[in-house]
């Protein structure tokens, strides 16, 4: 699936994949994110690290309608409140988003795959 925009100079196509990657670049910003995790190694009890090029895997975008709902699949470092780290990576989230792609985002779902100890 993709979103097309119309705009006065033609129409602008942005695939899921182009969000999901924007999208899993603005949550490893955050302050207390160790990495995105893959949604489904959840069943091995190991959560891998993503890396840049596989943020798409760790980020589902879900259209309804005229909404968009984003599933977002983290791992946050030991020691942290994890309720503000959630917080913290859904408003840059949907700012990133807003200001980059021009989306509006209904909602963003984060999904805590683990806990690492971050090596500083």
């Amino acid at each position: 699936m993709s979103i097309e925009l119309n705009t006065s100079d033609g129409m602008v196509t942005i695939t899921n994949e182009v969000i999901s990657t924007i999208a899993g670049g603005a949550a490893v910003e955050c302050y207390g994110i160790v990495g995105m995790a893959s949604k489904s190694q959840i069943r091995d009890g190991i959560a891998e690290i993503l890396r840049k090029e596989n943020f798409s895997k760790g980020v589902i975008v879900r259209q309804e309608e005229d909404h968009l709902h984003i599933d977002m699949y983290i791992i946050v470092s030991y020691g942290t409140k994890i309720s503000e780290i959630a917080h913290n990576v859904q408003s840059q989230v949907k700012y990133t988003l807003s200001k980059s792609l021009g989306l509006e985002i209904d909602s963003v779902n984060i999904y805590i795959q683990g806990v690492r100890v971050s090596k500083d």
